[in-house]
């Protein structure tokens, strides 16, 4: 059993098709207890799903733009289970007018909540997580390509590029506590998230052409059980790295540039 005994916080497990859920379920099924999170009407929907779980999981309410949210998450952790063992930051939004080929055009708010809610809202829940984690543990993000720009995620990407540079740092403040930090990079998945992104099929059907092991959007067991790996003690000795899961796409040459001009929104 992979993460037998293991203690995890999984966020952003909207509905069944999230990444987050099926992180959650594998986990159960590798022996992990686990709590999922998640606020206001949201929270719902995320119960909702919860009850289909292997075994049924408790919601907590958090919403990484309330610091007492983070608070009322330790105490809970805390008597709930004394420690954790791992956690997964699901977490990522971006107002639509800063999305879809509207990179020049966004409000100065939008890019920077963007920001907050993707990407420092990671090193909220690590600092939060630090002192339930005595014995270490590890914390894994998800990712999507910050490498390149990308024709339709503007300042979604740029939010990730941030991501990737806070869990270098947290990676960097934690290692000497035993606390690991690690980001998988996934290809595009069908999630409700990404479906709210205009233009997504854009990036879907470049992925299904290009990478060489193919790519499934509505396939997410392969992310899962990375995110598995990372918060195992496989792992031990592995941070500050971005696993890419992504049938192989990131090793491929780009297409011609006419090619790309040819799926950029107007």
């Amino acid at each position: 059993m992979l993460l037998d005994g293991k203690r995890l916080l999984i966020t952003g497990a909207l509905t069944r098709d999230s990444i987050a859920f099926h992180a959650a379920e594998l986990a159960q099924r590798q022996g992990a207890e686990v709590v999922l999170t998640n606020f206001g009407r949201a929270k719902r929907m995320t119960e909702r799903a919860a009850k289909n779980l292997p075994a049924p999981a408790d919601v907590l309410e958090l919403d990484v733009t309330q610091p007492e949210h983070f608070d009322a998450l330790a105490e809970d952790l805390k008597t709930r289970w004394g420690g954790v063992d791992g956690a997964l930051h699901a977490i990522a939004f971006a107002p639509t007018d800063a999305l879809g080929g509207k990179f020049l055009s966004a409000p100065v708010e939008s890019a920077q909540t963007a920001f907050h809610v993707s990407a420092v809202s990671l090193r909220d829940l690590a600092r939060t997580l630090v002192p339930l984690m005595p014995q270490g543990g590890s914390i894994v993000g998800l990712d999507f390509d910050a490498t390149v720009a990308w024709p339709v995620y503007d300042w979604m990407g740029v939010a990730k590029a941030a991501l990737e540079a806070t869990s270098r740092y947290l990676a960097r403040d934690l290692g000497p506590s035993g606390i690991r930090v690690n980001l998988v990079s996934a290809g595009p998945l069908g999630t409700v998230a990404a479906r709210g992104i205009p233009g997504f099929s854009t990036l879907a059907d470049r992925w299904r052409e290009q990478a060489p092991l193919g790519w499934d959007t509505e396939d997410p067991e392969p992310v899962a059980g990375a995110i598995a790996f990372l918060l195992s003690d496989y792992a031990k000795a592995i941070t500050g790295q971005v696993l890419k899961v992504d049938g192989g796409f990131s090793a491929i040459g780009a297409p011609a540039a006419s090619d790309v001009e040819a799926e950029v929104p107007a």
